[in-house]
């Protein structure tokens, strides 16, 4: 498709949707007006308390988990997965009596976050003082936190989508409880928003440069690695927005742009606080990508499916199946040019496993020569799941399990996290196998 700039840039600031699919875009482009808008922080407890807490996934954690590791905030943590290991050591690093929990869903309904609520709340002693949530009013979250009598409420903004929420309540409130000058982050995302106006703009200039290279073949975008992870959120920001219809762009963070199907990517964070501003442009920059490749940048129609595939595994009652499936040697010698190789690890997230996935990744990198990505799930069934199932069919994927351990109750579910973590695991392995990706399991202490 080809694209004038000018042309482009006015109908995206006139919420036209037929600058993509002419479905429902012009409802999801409150991120367009989020720096402008003013976000009460109040009521954050800024300072207050030893420990603070975010029970989030994907587009609710991805933002404050780059904020934390930007500005270094060591008493800020942010929980994304579930297993049992990460949980008990989160939770035997605190003094839940001391600490406050943020409890972060756009929906309210996040089954993950829920439970995380569910579990700290009967931990900390059920004293709503220490506990708020940020989340799109009218939720069930915001029905309970008002029940609860939760410290306060920060409410999201409708109009947008959870990938695109790094400069709403989503990431700000976080931002503000690590003591980060939010009034200078968003400054900055102002300025760059208003830069993005113009046709010769830096969201409008990446943008254009993501999907005129999607054109040509280097549809393998690889994203500077930063000290914060920027990554980190770019990939689910580009993943979920473009991996549909068979069309998308691989985001591939760290990994090297010298290759005929790769494009790279450059992080401009001078300042931690230039995070407002590189929010911003890489918000524009995929929105201008996903009207060239002619999909909802929007939408994510395929995530739902490992949700219901868990769901049928934990109503089962049995306990799921993650035995070893397949052979990866047979995976990797069936890696062709323009592929790509994802690592979808199911365990604790240390950083020695981290040390092992990487090694795994390394390992694979040279016997392909393939762009290889990895996660850990599940978050990255929030983040870069939707491009796995409903990207171009050109992914082959390395499912890692390991013993989750002692299992950790979830309050009034008729399971644990260790059985909800390995039904995700088992979940999304079935939703591959279903679109025909080709896809192994092993075990961790089998690398």
């Amino acid at each position: 498709m080809t694209v004038e700039g000018a042309d482009l840039v006015e109908g995206i600031w006139a919420r036209d949707p037929t600058v993509w699919t002419g479905e429902d875009e012009a409802k999801w482009l409150g991120w367009l007006d989020e720096p402008m808008r003013d976000i009460d922080l109040s009521r954050a407890p800024v300072g207050e308390y030893e420990d603070y807490v975010l029970l989030g996934m994907g587009g609710s954690s991805l933002a404050p988990e780059v904020f934390r590791r930007t500005f270094g905030a060591t008493n800020f943590h942010v929980l994304d997965t579930t297993h049992p290991k990460a949980i008990r050591r989160l939770q035997d690093g605190i003094d839940a009596g001391s600490t406050f929990f943020l409890a972060s869903s756009k929906s309210g309904t996040t089954l993950e976050t829920r439970s995380h609520l569910e579990h700290f709340w009967e931990l900390a002693g059920e004293k709503p003082e220490q506990f708020a949530v940020v989340t799109d009013p009218g939720s069930e979250l915001e029905a309970l936190a008002e029940e609860r009598g939760f410290h306060a409420v920060f409410h999201g903004e409708p109009t947008i989508g959870g990938r695109y929420s790094a400069l709403s309540a989503f990431g700000l409130v976080a931002a503000a409880l690590m003591g980060a000058d939010v009034d200078r982050i968003r400054k900055r995302a102002r300025e760059m928003a208003e830069a993005c106006r113009g046709t010769d703009n830096p969201g409008l200039k990446l943008g254009l440069q993501f999907g005129e290279g999607w054109g040509r073949g280097r549809d393998k975008i690889c994203i500077d690695d930063t000290p914060g992870g920027f990554g980190l959120w770019a990939e689910q920001l580009i993943a979920e927005s473009t991996g549909k219809d068979g069309k998308g762009l691989v985001p591939a963070p760290g990994e090297s742009p010298a290759a005929p199907d790769r494009q790279h990517a450059e992080v401009r964070l001078p300042d931690p606080h230039e995070l407002g501003a590189e929010f911003f442009r890489w918000e524009f920059a995929t929105a201008v990508a996903g009207a060239i490749l002619g999909i909802n940048a929007f939408n994510q129609p395929d995530v739902q499916s490992a949700k219901d595939r868990t769901n049928e595994i934990l109503a089962g009652g049995d306990d799921p199946d993650v035995e070893p499936s397949g052979s990866l040697d047979e995976l990797l010698g069936g890696a062709e040019e323009g592929n790509y190789v994802c690592v979808q690890a199911f365990i604790d997230p240390t950083d020695d496993n981290e040390s092992r996935i990487m090694k795994l990744v390394e390992l694979i990198r040279a016997r392909t020569g393939c762009v290889t990505t990895h996660g850990f799930g599940p978050r990255y069934l929030h983040s870069t799941g939707q491009l796995h199932k409903g990207g171009p069919p050109i992914g082959r994927f390395v499912q890692i399990v390991d013993d989750t351990g002692d299992e950790i109750p979830i309050p009034g579910k008729p399971f644990g996290f260790g059985k909800l973590i390995r039904a995700q695991a088992a979940g999304d392995f079935a939703s591959l196998q279903e679109r025909g990706r080709p896809i192994v399991r092993i075990r961790l202490e089998d690398l």
